[in-house]
């Protein structure tokens, strides 16, 4: 458990006023995350940023006067220990690429649900703490820390915790249930299948999309609603 009275502070870089809010009230539903600032433009951003040295970013990529591309280094070259999660509309592959080269922590499309933006940081706070722990780390571990974005194995190498809120053999069910459909289901289908409500079903599926082991496409139901499908990862 992290320290309370310590939480993780958290700049929000946003140029749409609306999602900026609403991802500050995501941010302060997660236990020990506290929305320090928010800022509209690049040039905010870098205030904010000559200020005080946030322990995250939570950071866009379409600036009016800057690339949130650009502004990843400017943070590398002033706040080497702040870290970044890109949340955007930009899911182009040259973006993605040159996101991971900066070192960001995670990567997510809007719309975001806040099932997986609760597991994004979640895992984040996870991460945080474990390094805290240890002193030096073997191959198991850093080969997690770069496979997983931040989730670190313990100190025996066994598989870390999952985050609260997900309970493994509700997890195990949800995984044998994408398992027996290869065709997918929604989080309507999955809460069915496992006698779940729809919005405990989704929080799963998120979380096994957040860790690589599931993907999700969308999809138009019968009156034409889009909709997110779930489907495990091959392999």
């Amino acid at each position: 458990m992290a320290d309370r009275s310590n939480p993780i502070e958290v700049l929000i870089v946003e140029d749409d006023r609306r999602v900026a809010e609403i991802h500050r009230r995501f941010t302060e539903k997660v236990e020990d995350f506290h929305v320090a600032g928010m800022a509209h433009t690049g040039e905010e951003a870098r205030e904010w940023l000559q200020i005080f040295r946030p322990d995250l970013v939570l950071l866009d990529i379409y600036l009016p006067d800057i690339k949130g591309i650009d502004l990843i280094w400017f943070i590398r070259e002033h706040a080497r220990k702040t870290d970044i999660i890109m949340i955007t509309a930009a899911g182009e592959t040259d973006l993605v690429q040159e996101a991971m080269r900066g070192g960001v922590v995670d990567y997510m499309v809007k719309p975001i649900v806040f099932e997986r933006f609760r597991t994004s940081l979640e895992q984040y706070r996870a991460g945080r703490e474990r390094l805290a722990k240890m002193e030096s780390m073997d191959q198991d571990q850093i080969d997690a820390l770069r496979n997983r974005s931040g989730t670190i194995r313990g100190p025996k190498g066994e598989p870390p915790p999952v985050p609260k809120g997900i309970d493994p053999i509700t997890l195990e069910k949800v995984i044998q249930t994408l398992r027996d459909d290869r065709r997918g289901k929604t989080a309507e289908e999955t809460g069915r299948a496992i006698g779940a409500s729809r919005s405990t079903a989704r929080r799963y599926l998120e979380y096994l999309v957040s860790m690589g082991e599931a993907s999700a496409d969308v999809s138009y139901g019968a009156i034409g609603r889009p909709e997110r499908r779930y489907g495990m990862r091959k392999g």
